[in-house]
């Protein structure tokens, strides 16, 4: 069965056993990752966000549901998809022109598995904990010798509180280093759910402005500061990642007012700045969503050395690689 958390509802702790058939929502379980914690890693992304960040770089991991991706470039009109679909979303016109229709699509899948270019792909399935188990443990030799882990990512993997907490425990308990990337918008008792069986917290700061916050990803950031000081207050080690957007939120002042938030907490491990890019654009086109993505270039690599720079006056680790 499977159950998300809605912001704001007391989550179900999942039970420590007979769990093998609790299922999540994932959207990708990417290998050998590098930069979502320390060593090798194994990244699990899972669908849902409460937050509609303008720039954001995986638009099929904010809904719920399962969606369709469909690369018309791929297509080789074999209309397969057409013949499987009961509900007239896959369908060609009187022209002659193939067509997705979102709207009829029940999201039965059956057009994904019967497309054989790749053309259409379906973004969210049901995975259940065993599932999951057995795909990271097949990497568990890399996590050992480069110090990796498992990370858990989205979308908001907080959402679904019980699955993300049940993978989170077992991972635990089979000794691998655990990860959480968090925006941080769920209820400070989703979090004390799963801190027992988390090593760092990935935690993304968006904007330190609460009417820009609001502005940019639909919510102020009263929820997302809170729980920040909470995390360092309680101990848990935090990694804070900032995306850097040009005319967003590049701007010393709000660069410092960031900086002088972190530097006064505790356990903040280091502070990670990411240069934003637009390579993500396509996404939404091939979701049938607008492109929200801000039209701005790329921050150069002397504006993160420059922003990097405004981090460290403040006694803060700051990651970028590209300065070093």
């Amino acid at each position: 069965m499977l159950r998300d958390a809605e912001p704001g509802a007391r989550p179900r702790l999942a039970a420590t056993s007979g769990v093998d058939d609790l299922e999540g929502l994932t959207f990708d379980i990417k290998r050998f990752a590098v930069h979502d914690g320390p060593g090798v890693r194994t990244t699990v992304f899972l669908k849902g966000c409460p937050l509609r960040c303008v720039w954001c770089h995986n638009p099929e991991a904010i809904s719920r549901k399962p969606e369709v991706f469909f690369h018309p470039e791929r297509c080789i009109s074999c209309l397969t998809c057409v013949e499987g679909c009961p509900n007239g979303a896959q369908r060609v016109t009187s022209a002659g022109l193939r067509v997705y229709a979102r709207e009829l699509c029940r999201l039965l899948g059956r057009c994904v598995e019967n497309c054989y270019s790749g053309a259409l792909e379906l973004a969210g399935r049901p995975a259940s904990v065993e599932s999951v188990m057995a795909q990271l443990r097949e990497d568990a030799s890399f996590y050992e010798n480069s110090g990796g882990g498992v990370t858990l990512s989205g979308g908001e993997p907080l959402l679904q509180s019980e699955f993300a907490t049940e993978i989170l425990r077992r991972c635990k308990a089979e000794g691998f280093h655990t990860a959480l990337d968090t925006c941080g918008q769920v209820q400070w008792r989703v979090f004390e759910q799963v801190l027992p069986y988390v090593d760092l917290v990935l935690y993304d700061l968006k904007h330190i402005s609460p009417e820009q916050h609001q502005r940019y990803t639909g919510a102020n950031n009263r929820l997302v500061v809170e729980n920040l000081r909470r995390l360092s207050g309680c101990g848990a080690s935090v990694e804070v990642r900032m995306v850097i957007i040009p005319t967003i939120n590049d701007s010393r002042e709000f660069i410092e007012g960031a900086a002088r938030l972190l530097a006064s907490l505790e356990n903040i491990t280091a502070v990670r700045i990411l240069p934003y890019h637009r390579l993500a654009g396509s996404k939404y086109t091939k979701l049938g969503k607008e492109n929200t993505m801000p039209d701005v270039d790329s921050p150069s690599n002397e504006a993160m050395l420059r922003i990097a720079s405004w981090i460290r006056r403040f006694g803060l680790e700051v990651i970028y690689p590209q300065a070093d």
